[in-house]
């Protein structure tokens, strides 16, 4: 039959790459740390220091949901080598919607695997602190910045990933001005450093009596959460420290006092803003860690001549800067201008589906785009 000729064909042709994606897994590398760890915890004093356990448990998990994800991998592999050969000996054309099925989450698993392989930055597991700032265009652009904060909601609570906001800063009249937001889970800024840039929207306002055509922009920041102490020298008098009323959820508490903390770096203008924490100390300790954080990855950078793609307020919200047009007006088309991906379902990208951009921007990026 033409269609298991065309089904092993296509499995065939994945052979030979998922001999390199269980290379690239370091699969044996992996299964003989999975033992040195689990003899550890075995240790009655393994609890003694919480942050360090919590540290070994997480790589635990990582390490045994990579060995475990090949596996299944494996297994659909050869569970449609076995359809296949049934298929053919009996000639059913009855098992043909069955290894269709088969196919495709076999190429589903094996693309999201393969796209793991390709998270190998310092600080790619990390939790990543996400903000979104409305460029000109007022309300408009303030609406666009809020659409944006819930695609990417949609987009953590799919990966089943926490979010919490850090700082907000509503529009005048509608919309979100500015957000930061952190998103917890796996590999989080691994994924979304593929969104750092300027997100241009093109669509009917709303908020325009006249129903023209209207273009806003907002920009998008991504930095990995790292939690450890960055050896990094920041003078006194090199800060500017600003504190304010918290504008954000939290009852009464939170407006009582100006617990909220701004830190403006004055050497490098980077400005960073917490005012989730219940006090003001906390709010600080936090603003400082994304601070340190930040000026490490610029002078990294700094190194590679790199250095405007770390800085929070890199280029101008505005034209010729976007890396990706969402249009929703006169046609449908979501486009990434650096990876050339794009669809023309608007509504499925805003409800949270970026896969087909995240996958496309770590494929380019590890090419050397």
């Amino acid at each position: 039959m033409v269609e298991l000729d065309q089904f092993k064909t296509t499995l065939n042709a994945c052979k030979e790459p998922l001999v390199e994606v269980r290379d690239s897994l370091n699969l044996a590398n992996k299964e003989k740390k999975i033992q040195e760890l689990e003899r550890e915890m075995e240790a009655p004093d393994f609890w003694d220091n919480t942050e360090l356990s919590q540290v070994k448990m997480k790589e635990l998990k990582s390490l045994k949901d990579d060995v475990e994800t090949y596996a299944r991998l494996l297994g659909q592999y050869e569970d449609i080598e076995t359809l296949l050969e049934m298929g053919y000996e009996e000639n059913d054309a009855s098992l043909i919607p069955e290894i269709e099925e088969a196919l495709q989450e076999f190429q589903e698993t094996f693309e999201n695997i393969r796209i793991k392989t390709l998270l190998s930055g310092e600080y790619d597991m990390e939790n990543a602190i996400v903000s979104l700032h409305a460029g000109a265009g007022g309300t408009e652009s303030c609406d666009w910045n809020s659409m944006l904060y819930r695609m990417y909601k949609r987009w953590a609570e799919d990966k089943g990933f926490d979010v919490e906001v850090l700082d907000s800063l509503d529009g005048e009249e509608a919309g979100i001005k500015s957000i930061t937001f952190e998103v917890r889970g796996e590999n989080a800024y691994g994924y979304l450093k593929s969104e750092k840039g300027v997100h241009r929207l093109v669509r009917i306002s709303p908020f325009n009596a006249a129903g023209k055509r209207q273009t806003s922009f907002a920009s998008c920041d991504v930095m990995p959460d790292i939690e450890k102490d960055l050896d990094i020298e920041i003078k006194d008098d090199e800060l500017r420290i600003d504190t304010y009323r918290s504008s954000g959820a939290g009852g009464q508490h939170i407006n009582k006092t100006s617990s909220a903390i701004r830190i403006t770096h004055l050497p490098t203008g980077i400005v960073v803003q917490c005012q989730n924490e219940r006090s003001q100390h906390m709010n600080k300790d936090k603003a400082m860690q994304m601070l340190k954080a930040k000026l490490y990855l610029l002078k990294q950078e700094e190194n590679e001549k790199k250095a405007a793609d770390i800085r929070g307020e890199v280029t101008e919200i505005g034209w010729g800067n976007q890396i990706r047009s969402y249009v929703m007006q006169p046609y449908t088309m979501v486009k990434d201008h650096r990876t050339n991906a794009e669809t023309g379902n608007v509504d499925s990208v805003m409800d949270g589906k970026l896969d087909l951009f995240i996958n496309a921007y770590l494929k380019w990026k590890s090419i050397g785009g």
